[in-house]
C-alpha cells in the first residue's frame, strides 16, 4: 500500500474561510472588517447590498447614537475619521426629566474629563463606511447571497446558499437581525415582550438650537428624545402605543408639529418643521444562548432592546470587539477557534452583559410607565438623589459609555 498516497487522502483539509459572518448591517459589517484586520479569512454573506451614502441624500431617519466604546471600535477599524467628517452630530450633555413629577437629571461631558459624550450618526452613513473598508482587507463578499441550511462538522460548518453553491469555514457567525433565520435554524430560543409600542422618528427643526444635548422627556405614554443632528437640526425618537403611534403618523404636519412642541415641553421652543415621518415595533428579545456547534450569534440576532437608552447598536458593537478579542486569544493559543470552549468564553461574557442592560433597560421602561402619585413621587425622589449622587452618576455614565 502507498502510505503517502493515504495520508493525503485522510489529511483533513483546512476550510475555505476561517469565519463566515452571515448579516451585513452595522453589526455584522463591522464583525466581518475587525476579523479580516486580525488576520481570519473572513467571508461576509448578505441578501442586500447597502445604499450608497451620499452627502447629498437627505438625512437618513434611523440613527444611532455612538458610544466612546463604539467610537473607539471604529477608530480602531480606520473608519472613524470619515464617518465624523462626512456627518456626524456630537453631544456633551444629556438632559433627561419626568413629565409626572418634574424631577430631572443632567449629564455633563466636561465633567466627567471628556470632550463629548457620543455621536448621532446615520445609520447608513456607519454601514456605507464599513462596507468600503471591507474592499481593502479582502473580506470575500457574497452578495446577494442567502443561507438556506447549515451543517456543523468536526473541523468546520458547511453553509447551503440559495443559488446551489457551497462554503465551508471554521465559524458561523449570524448577524442577520432580530428575526435571525439562522437563530431559528440553530434551533436557539428567545424569551422578551412586546413593549405594544412604536418609535416615531423623524427629524425635526426647532425654535432654540439644541445646544449639543440630548434632551429625552419620559411620559406616561413613553419617552420622548430629541437628539442633535450635524447640521442643528434634532432628529426624533417618540415611543407611543401602537394606535397612538398610527394617529400621531396620521397628522398633518403642522398638526404634528404642534403636538410635537406640547409633548417635548417646548424645551427646544416651537417645532418649526419636519421631514416625512416613520415608525417601527418595539419589543424586548434576549436569546436563550449565543452559541451552538461552531456558530455564535451577534447584535440584534441575540438581543434587541428598548431605545430609550440609545444602546442597540452599542451593545452589537461590544459584541463584535468580544469576539475578536476572544478569536485572536485562541489563535494565539494554537486552539480551534470554531471550538465549543472559545465559544463559550465569547457566549458567557456577552450574554451576561447583554442581559443585564437589556433588563436595566426594561426596568427603566417600566419604573417610567408607573401612574401611581405614590409612585410617581417616590420615582421623582429617587431622580433627585441619583442626580446628586456625583460618584453613582459617573459610574452609570461610564457604564453607558462602555468605558
Amino acid at each position: 500500500m502507498n502510505t503517502s498516497s493515504l495520508d493525503v487522502s485522510t489529511r483533513r483539509r483546512a476550510p475555505a474561510m476561517d469565519v463566515a459572518v452571515v448579516g451585513g448591517g452595522m453589526v455584522g459589517a463591522a464583525a466581518a472588517l475587525a476579523l479580516a484586520r486580525a488576520g481570519f479569512r473572513t467571508a461576509l454573506l448578505e441578501a442586500h447590498a447597502p445604499t450608497p451614502w451620499s452627502v447629498h441624500a437627505e438625512v437618513d431617519l434611523r440613527v444611532v447614537g455612538l458610544a466612546p466604546s463604539s467610537i473607539a471600535l471604529l477608530d480602531d477599524l480606520d473608519v472613524w475619521t470619515s464617518i465624523r467628517q462626512a456627518r456626524a452630530g456630537s453631544y456633551a450633555h444629556m438632559h433627561v426629566w419626568d413629565a409626572e413629577s418634574g424631577a430631572a437629571i443632567d449629564f455633563d461631558a466636561a465633567s466627567e474629563g471628556r470632550d463629548k459624550l457620543g455621536y448621532i450618526v446615520e445609520n447608513s452613513l456607519v454601514q456605507w463606511a464599513l462596507w468600503q473598508a471591507l474592499e481593502t482587507v479582502g473580506v470575500h463578499r457574497l452578495c446577494p447571497a442567502q443561507v438556506q441550511g447549515f451543517e456543523a462538522h468536526e473541523d468546520r460548518i458547511q453553509l447551503e446558499l440559495a443559488d446551489g453553491e457551497t462554503l465551508a469555514a471554521g465559524l458561523l457567525v449570524a448577524a442577520d437581525g432580530a428575526a435571525s433565520p439562522l437563530r431559528q435554524l440553530a434551533g436557539i430560543d428567545t424569551r422578551g415582550r412586546d413593549y405594544a409600542q412604536r418609535a416615531v422618528v423623524a427629524h425635526v427643526a426647532t425654535e432654540r438650537p439644541h445646544e449639543s444635548t440630548a434632551w429625552q422627556r419620559f411620559m406616561r405614554s413613553g419617552p420622548l428624545a430629541l437628539l442633535p443632528l450635524g447640521d442643528g437640526r434634532s432628529s426624533l425618537v417618540w415611543s407611543l402605543p401602537e394606535a397612538e403611534a398610527q394617529r400621531v403618523l396620521a397628522l398633518d404636519d403642522q398638526a404634528f408639529l404642534d403636538e410635537l412642541g406640547l409633548a417635548s415641553d417646548f424645551r427646544l421652543g416651537r417645532i418649526l418643521a419636519t421631514t416625512k415621518r416613520a415608525a417601527f415595533p418595539l419589543k424586548l428579545q434576549l436569546a436563550e444562548r449565543y452559541q451552538a456547534d461552531r456558530f455564535v450569534l451577534l447584535g440584534d440576532a441575540a438581543h434587541a432592546v428598548h431605545p430609550l437608552a440609545g444602546q442597540g447598536v452599542n451593545l452589537g458593537l461590544r459584541d463584535v470587539a468580544e469576539l475578536r478579542d476572544t478569536l485572536v486569544a485562541a489563535r494565539a493559543a494554537g486552539r480551534d477557534i470554531g471550538a465549543a470552549h472559545v465559544l463559550r468564553r465569547y457566549a458567557r461574557r456577552r450574554r451576561s452583559a447583554d442581559t443585564l442592560d437589556a433588563l436595566g433597560f426594561d426596568a427603566l421602561a417600566r419604573i417610567y410607565a408607573w401612574q401611581s402619585p405614590a409612585l410617581v413621587a417616590a420615582r421623582g425622589v429617587g431622580v433627585c438623589l441619583l442626580d446628586r449622587l456625583a460618584p453613582l452618576k459617573r459610574r452609570l455614565s461610564e457604564h453607558a459609555a462602555g468605558l
